[in-house]
């Protein structure tokens, strides 16, 4: 099997990829770091194009494994891109869906959060989402 082309970098690489974005963008990409650094415990590590926080060790049925952050995001073009994979475990659908529809704008995908600006959800119900991801992703592939 191919090893994973996502990896953990440095904590300084990410002032680097937030130096390309335009103030607003800046400001809100911050705030997002602020909001997982302190929902996870964990500082900011750039994966790829990923700012990542925290790391999971996973191993499929299939056998496949690796490791990838507990939550990230990143600051694409026209919007941020969250990634919560522990919000996608039926145990925990019926909470994470009311969580999402207190949310405020954003769209979803399977394991995936999108939002333009941060001024359009509720940091706290997002907080709340990020928290119950980690715990989630903690429970099944341990610390």
């Amino acid at each position: 099997m191919s090893a994973n082309k996502t990896k953990p970098g440095t904590e300084v690489a990410v002032d680097a990829l937030f130096s390309t974005l335009d103030v607003e963008r800046r400001a809100d990409a911050e705030g997002l770091v602020d909001l997982l650094s302190v929902t996870t415990g964990q500082p900011a590590v750039l994966w790829g194009s990923i700012v990542g926080f925290g790391t999971y060790h996973y191993r499929y049925a299939s056998g496949r494994e690796g490791d990838s952050c507990l939550v990230g995001f990143s600051p694409r073009a026209s919007e941020f891109v969250l990634y919560l994979s522990g919000v996608q475990f039926d145990d925990v659908a019926a909470e994470a869906d009311a969580l999402f529809s207190r949310l405020g704008k954003h769209r979803r995908g399977k394991d995936c959060v999108y939002i333009k600006r941060l001024a359009d959800i509720d940091i706290s119900t997002l907080r709340q989402i990020v928290a119950l991801s980690v715990t989630r992703l903690k429970q099944e592939y341990g610390d």
